[in-house]
């Protein structure tokens, strides 16, 4: 057995499915996020001094070779894979790959899946040692740093010295001061920046990038996996944030940020504080963020336009003010199309995120929610396929509420796993194509996209290159479907 190097890890992201399906997939072609989870995992062992690699399966799908390369060269005690629910059991492959390369090598996982469901994925699945629960900044420092010898690392949950024993050291308690991390290792990832790309139409320029400046959210939708976070909310101050942001100009050349926080305009003093020094010492960067309807006013819009802000989106979810109650979505829809319409006046892009296939969703509440998106002056939307998560409070009583296939392989927001009662998967199918279809057919929609010749140009660039696939996408073929 080769001796393993205990002060190194070989950090994964699975990609989900097979390789050779990826060039069909029209999520890939029209977002790449970077795993910024990762990256930032690297940063802070490095810190540590842990060595460590990443290796990005979603945005190289065909990284086997990569990964069976770095095991033999770099021989790490640890490979750790970092999963959602539809990507977990390509994981669990790649785990068994990484055993049969690296006879010794020890499995972690991490991420929302395995922190919803925990001791069962020791249970059901040989082939990972260890668990890390929550946050795993410091659980996978620690674990590493006693070689995976140690029960008493808090947010690890182990197998134990009998067979079918399973140990957990209790909750790890979270990072107080985010500032306290490290920028993310971005140049870990091969490839960056340009590897990775937001969605079309959702940036103005190259190159761009994705980042996070907050953890968590104190809400309780019944939609959300907080398995991670739970609903504790904590942030980057403006000093850091903007100091980032810098970063990310000056060593990768980014001239457009897309930050992926489920509150960004939360804590209002923190914007308030980073949209000064964005006004008073300008980077000649823009950006887009996520709200809440509530959050916004005119004078934060007009703070954040000045401060470079292209776009902004907030989730609308359903057009139906029962099912919002129903999901705990505590949200008034009035309120909701107020708010998108100041956003509008402030002369910024909106994005409209919106669900279709909700527990209770009828034909009448789809129709509410077509009517009352096309009322409002979105400049566009993501209608996602309802899934029901592990660790959603929904998750508990879904089979209540209709048909719930859980394959976690389609777990993924772009297959109707679950189907309410009253429906079919055809007819959701059916409904899911023609609201996308009826929204691109709209005059006002169809001229703002022409704008995009000039506002963003390289989204029409690789609009056009995989105009097949987008195509296939509108007429609702399957994912995957290369035909």
């Amino acid at each position: 057995m080769p001796t393993l190097d205990h002060n190194r890890v070989l950090l994964v992201h699975p990609l989900g499915y097979a390789a050779g399906r990826a060039g069909g997939d029209i999520s890939r072609l029209a977002n790449i996020m970077p795993p910024l989870g990762l990256a930032t995992m690297a940063a802070y062992l490095e810190k540590l001094g842990i060595e460590s690699d990443i290796v990005d399966f979603y945005a190289w799908p065909d990284s086997e070779r990569r990964m069976r390369d770095l095991l033999l060269e770099k021989r790490p005690g640890f490979v750790g894979f970092s999963c959602t629910t539809s990507a977990f059991l390509d994981g669990v492959r790649l785990a068994g790959l990484a055993k049969t390369v690296l006879p010794g090598v020890r499995v972690v996982f991490g991420g929302v899946h395995v922190s919803a469901l925990r001791e069962r994925m020791l249970r059901d699945h040989p082939v990972i040692d260890h668990i890390v629960v929550g946050e795993g900044e410091q659980s996978l420092a620690e674990l590493i740093q006693t070689e995976g010898r140690s029960h008493d690392v808090l947010g690890v949950i182990s197998r134990g010295a009998c067979a079918d024993e399973i140990v957990f050291a209790g909750p790890r308690p979270r990072i107080p001061n985010l500032d306290d991390l490290p920028y993310p290792a971005y140049e870990r990832l091969p490839g960056y920046p340009g590897r990775y790309t937001l969605p079309v139409f959702n940036y103005p320029t190259t190159p761009n990038a994705s980042a996070l400046s907050s953890r968590g959210c104190p809400y309780a939708c019944a939609y959300c996996d907080r398995s991670v976070f739970e609903r504790s909310y904590r942030f980057n101050s403006a000093a850091y944030l903007y100091d980032h942001m810098r970063y990310l100009k000056e060593r990768f050349g980014i001239r457009h940020v897309n930050f992926y926080d489920d509150q960004f305009t939360f804590h209002l003093q923190r914007i308030e504080q980073l949209t000064d020094l964005l006004t008073d010492a300008p980077l000649n960067m823009t950006f887009n963020c996520a709200v809440r309807a509530e959050h916004v006013t005119e004078p934060l819009l007009g703070r954040l336009k000045a401060a470079g802000c292209w776009m902004i989106s907030l989730g609308i979810e359903t057009g139906d003010q029962d099912l919002l109650r129903a999901m705990n979505r505590k949200v008034d829809l009035e309120q909701l199309a107020e708010r998108v319409r100041l956003i509008k006046k402030a002369g910024i892009r909106v994005k409209g995120l919106l669900m279709i296939g909700l527990p209770g969703e009828t034909e009448e509440s789809v129709e509410k929610t077509r009517r009352f998106l096309f009322s409002l002056p979105v400049d566009d939307f993501n209608l996602t396929k309802f899934t029901p998560f592990p660790g959603a409070p929904a998750y508990a009583t879904i089979r209540d509420h209709g048909e719930f296939d859980e394959d976690w392989n389609r777990m993924d927001c772009m297959h109707f796993m679950f189907v309410p009662r009253g429906f079919t998967r055809e007819r959701l199918e059916k409904l899911h194509v023609s609201f996308y279809r009826q929204h691109y057919q709209r005059p006002r929609v169809l001229l703002d996209y022409a704008t995009m010749l000039w506002r963003s140009p390289d989204s029409w660039r690789r609009f056009l290159l995989n105009l097949g696939s987008f195509i296939r996408f509108a007429r609702g073929r399957d994912r995957f479907d290369g035909a």
